[in-house]
């Protein structure tokens, strides 16, 4: 017990080294949470055009972009998208957030395209021509009937995929950010002993990721039952 109490002071409280886990869950967070929002958007974008075909039901150039963007950016390792980012295509930007943002923002979308285009896929297709029939335009149709309700049978998957994200974000540290993976790292270096600052990192995300994922649990159960009314 005097060990464990030891190795706590160490890796915590010697030198306020608290202060670099909470900063390191400052970044890791803001990072996923960026990530999050690029993520929706392009994903929502991607999705409508994977799903803009012509009259013949043929895909339209858009929808193979789609197709392209989607295969590339799912059969890469995130990690080397990253790398990609940080020393090819931004290298002269040495704004590690907006680097690692931007990464995995447009990593996301191509998964989140995949569960928008599920989410809308799964509206009654009666419902646009409903749409059509009151005299809207398809892209109003989208707009105001068809992706509210995808939205509302995409917000659990994209729950998940939140949480996924922001443990992906552990790799940061490739592009110089010190979130709470890399923050372990330093410390486990500076003071010898791995054992407590990385398992204190391991209790940080996971009290973290069970704290959203009781939050996604209770917007599942509420979508359930006005879905019952």
């Amino acid at each position: 017990m005097g060990d464990i109490k030891r190795l706590f002071t160490i890796a915590f409280l010697e030198k306020d080294r608290w202060q670099l886990y909470f900063k390191g869950v400052g970044v890791t967070i803001t990072v996923a949470v960026f990530a999050a929002v690029i993520g929706v958007i392009l994903g929502t974008i991607v999705a409508l055009m994977k799903l803009n075909t012509g009259r013949d039901g043929k895909k339209r150039i858009s929808g193979v972009i789609a197709d392209i963007y989607i295969d590339i950016i799912r059969g890469t390792p995130s990690v080397l998208q990253l790398m990609i980012m940080w020393f090819i295509i931004l290298k002269s930007v040495k704004n590690g957030i907006l680097v690692a943002s931007l990464s995995f923002g447009i990593n996301s979308g191509a998964y989140v395209a995949e569960i928008i285009r599920a989410g809308i896929l799964a509206v009654d297709s009666g419902q646009m021509e409903a749409g059509r029939s009151l005299g809207l335009s398809r892209f109003l149709t989208m707009r105001y009937i068809i992706l509210p309700q995808a939205a509302k049978n995409a917000l659990p998957p994209l729950c998940n995929e939140f949480i996924t994200l922001l443990k992906e974000t552990a790799i940061v540290g490739y592009v110089g950010l010190s979130d709470l993976t890399r923050t372990a790292n330093q410390i486990s270096s500076a003071t010898y002993e791995a054992f407590m600052p990385l398992i204190g990192a391991a209790v940080i995300y996971f009290v973290i990721i069970k704290v959203l994922t009781i939050l996604c649990g209770r917007l599942e159960r509420r979508l359930r039952q006005s879905d019952n009314r």
